[in-house]
């Protein structure tokens, strides 16, 4: 190994030799040191750091956290592009009073003539089951469909106007009610929004008071083609306890139900 010497002049006096080797070896020793120490450090912080990163992303890809992510995302999907339960559809579709709706009096229609607003007008379906508009008179509403109804008043209108476009709106239901009287909390007439049951009839009507003889229930129909009444009879406890769910009838518009009292039954 070399030696490493430093020649000094003292002012002229004389010259001084000084070895610098043990220095020198000493301050190599410090440098080797400190850069081991240096890349110890980098190596341990990226292995930690990476350490750390894997055991964030298995935590939050657990089991619950991926059950709650794709939870939501699964009831986004299914809330926006999955399409209704056909169970459902049938259930909802058995609510249906009636397949086509049938305009009965009491019904406010809106009709609507195309660019001509004085033959366009809102009706009441009279009593007698006519509607009145301007040029073309009476216009039997009762028992038809609002298809029917439009392409009726479209025929007489080409007398007037060539090729009008009629177009009838169903604005109020007043025509489709039950009634509920006799010993009920809250007797009266109900809209017959969809398709109810007789014991649902009274339960809309608040149920039986404490004298009513619920036994004796009766349901008074319109029979076809205007031919008078027919007469219902229906026990709730065979609807209830017994095998009569066929009692327990569906209402049809107009039907009205009378529940008697203990003492009416109990009379001659």
């Amino acid at each position: 190994m070399s030696h490493t010497s430093v020649v000094l002049v003292n002012g002229g006096k004389g010259t001084k030799i000084l070895n610098c080797q043990p220095f020198l070896i000493n301050w190599s020793w410090k440098r080797g040191s400190i850069m081991k120490m240096f890349v110890w450090w980098i190596t341990v912080g990226l292995f930690v750091g990476l350490w750390s990163e894997t055991a964030f992303s298995q935590t939050a890809g657990g089991p619950a956290a991926k059950s709650m992510l794709s939870g939501s995302s699964a009831t986004g999907s299914v809330t926006a592009l999955s399409p209704v339960a056909p169970s459902q559809s049938v259930e909802k579709t058995a609510l249906i009073v009636t397949r086509d709706y049938i305009i009965g009096p009491e019904d406010v229609l809106e009709i609507t003539v195309w660019r001509n607003q004085d033959l366009s007008k809102t009706v009441t379906v009279r009593p007698d089951g006519r509607i009145s508009l301007p040029l073309i008179g009476d216009v039997g509403a009762v028992g038809k469909t609002p298809v029917q109804l439009t392409e009726e008043i479209s025929a007489k209108l080409k007398e007037f106007k060539e090729n009008p476009s009629v177009s009838i709106m169903v604005n109020q239901v007043n025509s489709y009610a039950i009634y509920l009287l006799g010993e009920v909390t809250k007797p009266g007439k109900y809209p017959l929004k969809s398709k109810t049951t007789l014991l649902q009839g009274i339960t809309i009507a608040g149920g039986f008071t404490p004298v009513a003889a619920r036994n004796k229930l009766v349901v008074f129909r319109f029979i076809e083609n205007g031919a008078g009444l027919s007469k219902i009879k229906a026990s709730y406890d065979d609807i209830v306890l017994r095998d009569g769910s066929l009692q327990n009838i569906e209402l049809k518009p107009g039907d009205t139900i009378v529940v008697p009292s203990e003492t009416m039954v109990l009379m001659p």
